[in-house]
Order: structure tokens, then sequence, then C-alpha cells
């Protein structure tokens, strides 16, 4: 076993923890663990992503489901209105170019890190009411969100806990259960349009996904026992600092250089802001309960 294979399989245990735990971000793991440390090009790494992400996640929501926090109606709706646009995705980024398709992953990753560390404006910390999205807003968040999935290769947990968490008002540790079915659902569609233009080296696959499994057990486990706010607010810095990432990598010369170095001073701005001032105007205004 090689180096660069254990390195690999290491960095996998962190895809399946991010999903147990925040119920998204395996892609923003998995896609640059494959394409960088493990050498696929991006499509590869793209489609690849897809299963290893779809089945750590559906794993992993076996256990949400049974601490009650998966929203099976808007999950399942979700879910089947997101492999439509998956599917679709999959089968349009197999003729875009590998370094376009992580440029869009990238700014995705940076703008949905902007919305989940500043919160829903009016927000009540806690909202465990047992009320479901209207059916229509949920096919077009999920056409869409899915779209974007099958596009770039990622399961959409950074996509889809937004929008269930900012857009749906679902308390954060039911959007991070919900997610996973939904993810789950997305992934797999998104996975057979890219299959139509794209081969895998299955047994690398099934090594990344059984590492990502045994983490998402783990991650499965520290759900529900973090803070609301110290949940969104964390993931929303990790996703900004991959992104910059990502765009340090794919842009050419200074201009990478330069984008990644501002997305960097925007996430410690944004991390020391919320944790050392308590009149941070990150932090949202909340209505009387």
């Amino acid at each position: 076993m090689t180096f660069i294979l254990v390195l690999t399989l290491l960095l996998a245990v962190l895809i399946g923890v991010s999903l147990g735990l925040l119920g998204g971000g395996g892609s923003i793991l998995t896609v640059p663990i494959l394409t960088y440390v493990a050498g696929l090009s991006p499509k590869e790494a793209i489609a690849a992503s897809l299963f290893v992400v779809g089945t750590t996640s559906a794993v992993s929501a076996i256990s949400h489901a049974r601490a009650g926090r998966v929203r099976w109606r808007t999950g399942l709706i979700f879910g089947a209105a997101g492999m439509v646009g998956a599917f679709g995705g999959g089968l349009l980024g197999g003729y875009i170019p590998g370094t376009v398709l992580m440029i869009a992953f990238a700014l995705m990753m940076v703008a949905t890190s902007i919305a989940m560390i500043r919160g829903r404006k009016g927000a009540r910390a806690k909202d465990a009411s047992p009320r479901d999205l209207p059916t229509a807003k949920i096919v077009a968040e999920g056409l869409a969100v899915g779209l974007a999935t099958g596009l770039v290769g990622a399961g959409g947990g950074f996509l889809v806990v937004p929008a269930l968490a900012l857009l749906g008002g679902l308390p954060m540790p039911v959007a991070v259960g919900t997610s996973l079915v939904v993810i789950a659902m997305k992934s797999f569609a998104g996975l057979a349009g890219y299959l139509t233009s794209v081969s895998l080296d299955w047994a690398l696959v099934g090594g990344v996904t059984l590492a990502a499994i045994l983490g998402s057990l783990l991650g499965s486990r520290l759900a529900g026992r973090i803070p609301e706010n110290v949940l969104r607010k964390g993931f929303g810095v990790f996703v900004l600092f991959m992104g910059a990432f990502v765009l340090v990598q794919e842009l050419p010369g200074i201009a990478g250089t330069i984008v990644g170095a501002v997305a960097v001073l925007l996430a410690l701005a944004a991390a020391g802001c919320w944790f050392l001032l308590p009149s941070c105007p990150l932090r949202a205004t909340r209505r009387p309960a």
C-alpha cells in the first residue's frame, strides 16, 4: 500500500466525520482529496465523490433518523426533485472543462459560507415545531440544488443544509439529519449522469467510501451535542477556507493567490468578529419568542 493511498484513506475518514456531524461538507473534502492527493482528474474526482458521499450519507442518516433528526416528508420531496436536477447536471458536467467545474465549485462554496456565517435574520434560536415546507418551495429548491450537485459533484450538503436551515427554518440538527437523506438520493442520480462519460477506479472508490463510513459513525455520535450557532458558524468558516484553497489551486498565477488571500482574510475576520466581539453584526437579530 503506497503512502499516497494511505494518506487518501486517512483523509477520507474526515469526509465521514463532516457528513455525520454537519450533514454536509463531504464533497468539499472529497473532491480536493481525490484531485490533489489521489491524483484523479477533476471529472473522475467529481464522479467518485458522488458515490462516496452518497453511500456515506445513506449510512449516516440511519443514526440521525433513530434520534428523530430527519424530517421525512421534506427530505423525500426535496431529494426526488434534486435527483432530477442532479442527473441533468451530471450529464452536462461531463462536457464542461474540469477547471471550469472546479472554479464554479469553489465560488459556490464561498457564497454559501457567507450565508451560513451571517445566519438568518429574525430566526429563533430554537424551533422544534414539526412543520414542513410548502411542496412547491421544496420542489423548486430541490431542482436548483440538484442541478448544482450533479454539475460540480457536490453531494449538496453545503447547499441543502443552508436551504433547510436558512430558507426553510428547520432547526440546525434537523436540517443536518434531513440533508443526509437528500444528499444520498441526489448523489446517486448525479453519479448516473456522470457514468455516461466517465469511468472510475472502483477499488480506490470503495476504499475511500469504507473509510468515510467509519468516520461518519463518529460524526453522528457528536451531532446534536454541539450548540446550533456554533455548528452553523463553524461550518461556514470551514467552507470559506476550503473554497479559498480550491481557488488558489485552480486560478492562474497571481489571480489565485489574491482571491485565496482575500477569502482567508474574510474567514479570519468573520471568526474573530463572532467569537471576540459581543456586538458583532454577524450575530443575527432575534425576535422575541
